[in-house]
């Protein structure tokens, strides 16, 4: 068996090359090739140069330009705010006491919760918070903000706290015995001997988080849907608005969807950069 495995192994890569390249690299180049160009549908696309990026960065509105700086804040907000609540909650339910199981669950839970009912039932909480001071989420791009800042991290809490605890357990026991002979108090402990073990952890959640704070739709989309005057609008949105909301602009939503990518690719590559040397060593 395996020397037919060894002689037949590019038969097996075949649907799996098969479906990248239709499910990711052809539509890649087109749409690559489209930022370049002035179309409406496919079969009427002319080459146009550059025009779409500078058309997407020279809005009279700004909007481009407020929702790449909106989007940098709210997805560095997010990553340190549920990072660092995660792994709290994830010491805590490492303890040992009752119900921890339980807990964990009930802390997992809203990460199973569809984007789109997420943020409309937030919406409906947080607004009824709002109401007796006269304002709603749409009152302003703030209240849109902390608004989405409070739904990514009920929602993106409990699957971070599943990684820190496999961390947290994977810890050998002799580390921590040797901690506690050496009488080493329970800060001294988390930062000498937790924390560097959990390093692998808080890579990978960390680029998670942040990740899904620049890749955010649809919580954007059914909490505030962009308002007021799309100063709420995460890049995502912006995207989606620009395409399919402004007639003659769809070159431009496609550019912003090309800058969108390179950001996303050089968030992976930098986080690539930085677990390499960790990898290596350890």
């Amino acid at each position: 068996m395996e020397r037919y495995l060894t002689r037949w192994w590019p038969l097996f890569l075949i649907p799996t090359c098969a479906a990248f390249l239709i499910g990711f690299l052809i539509p890649f180049a087109l749409g690559l090739y489209l930022s370049f160009c002035d179309f409406t549908t496919l079969s009427n696309a002319v080459f146009t140069g550059l025009d779409n990026y500078v058309k997407a960065f020279s809005d009279a509105s700004g909007e481009f330009v407020h929702a790449l700086w909106y989007t940098a804040l709210f997805a560095v907000g997010s990553t340190a705010l549920i990072n660092v609540l995660a792994l709290c909650v994830a010491l805590l339910l490492t303890r040992g006491f009752a119900g921890t199981s339980a807990f964990r669950t009930v802390f997992f839970l809203p990460n199973l919760i569809g984007g789109i009912v997420l943020g409309w039932l937030w919406q409906v909480l947080l607004n009824g918070l709002l109401a007796p001071y006269g304002a709603t989420l749409v009152s302003s791009e703030w209240y849109g903000f902390w608004g989405l800042m409070a739904v990514v991290t009920w929602q993106q809490l409990g699957y971070m706290m599943i990684i820190y605890i496999s961390g947290l357990t994977a810890i050998p026991d002799e580390l921590m015995e040797a901690a506690a002979i050496d009488g080493a108090t329970a800060r001294q402990t988390f930062f000498h001997v937790k924390l560097p073990m959990l390093m692998p952890s808080v890579t990978i959640c960390t680029f998670l988080t942040l990740t899904n704070g620049f890749k955010l739709f649809d919580q954007n989309l059914a909490l505030t849907n962009g308002m007021p005057s799309n100063r709420s609008q995460l890049l995502a949105l912006n995207i989606y608005s620009t395409f399919y909301g402004r007639s003659g602009w769809a070159g431009a939503g496609q550019a912003k969807a090309v800058i969108f990518c390179v950001i996303v690719v050089a968030i992976a590559l930098l986080q690539l950069r930085l677990t390499r040397p960790r990898e290596v060593q350890h």
